[in-house]
């Protein structure tokens, strides 16, 4: 091998090298992201915000604040001082946050129609149970993974109820859940799902609301990227969702 040679190959390697260590760098600097915070430190930890491998959180008296990472949601009550990569126990609803984000089971429940607790005495629940659903009793900026697929949710599926979905330009499509279903596609061939666009729901029971959709693209495979692209796009009610998935497992929570 000749003395060139020689040296374009370390060179290679390297830079290759470099390469791998600004990677893991960079994958290292945000090992959670805060999805809720509430009480005096609200502003100094705002929902959103990354969080480094090094950091710790100090909270005062009152403060409260859920971080999703790479193994899951904590909440984090204050006062105290608390790792990021400490040895913090994590609430039991790792696994259904890791539900709610996934797009596979969004898709079925679309398809199928299918609901949970469709009892005619059971409660309404407190959210939608997938991300991905718009919740017309709220409005908001909501992201979207699948404009073909993007569902519309409604905490009262008891009985059967209408609602109108209206665009700027005052095109307004009629919206139908049958008795017992939380669920109904967004109506596309009416109000096509464009990103940056705000539309007007309301229906008989409750105030008018405002959803404006964020078109994601590419939707990221680890969970924490998933909600570092919704905090960016200002996709707030969606961590509200995985913030309260996280509380509900929270024990004495």
């Amino acid at each position: 091998m000749s003395l060139a040679n020689s040296k374009a190959l370390k060179a290679m390697a390297a830079g290759a090298a470099a390469f791998a260590s600004l990677a893991l760098g960079g994958a290292a600097m945000a090992q959670a992201i805060v999805i809720r915070s509430t009480g005096p430190s609200a502003g100094q930890y705002p929902q959103g915000k990354k969080l480094p491998a090094a950091a710790s959180v100090t909270l005062r008296a009152g403060d409260r604040v859920t971080v999703l990472d790479k193994s899951g949601t904590r909440v984090l009550s204050g006062p105290g001082t608390f790792s990021v990569t400490g040895a913090v126990d994590h609430t039991n609803s790792g696994g259904a946050v890791e539900t709610m984000l996934a797009m596979g089971g969004a898709r079925m429940r679309t398809r199928t129609g299918a609901v949970r607790g469709d009892l005619p005495d059971a409660a309404p629940p407190t959210g939608p149970d997938s991300v991905w659903y718009i919740d017309v009793s709220k409005g908001g900026t909501y992201c979207v993974a699948d404009p073909a697929k993007l569902v519309l949710w409604r905490p009262n599926h008891v009985e059967a109820a209408s609602g109108k979905l209206a665009g700027a330009s005052g095109t307004v499509a009629s919206v139908e859940w049958k008795r017992g279903n939380a669920l109904k596609l967004w109506p596309s061939a009416a109000l096509p799902v464009v990103d940056g666009k705000s539309y007007t729901f309301s229906d008989p029971v409750g105030p008018s609301v405002t959803i404006t959709t964020r078109l994601m693209g590419e939707v990221p495979a680890d969970s924490m990227d998933i909600a570092a692209k919704m905090a960016a796009m200002g996709c707030t009610r969606q961590l509200d969702v995985l913030a309260n998935t996280a509380a509900a497992g929270t024990p004495g929570g």
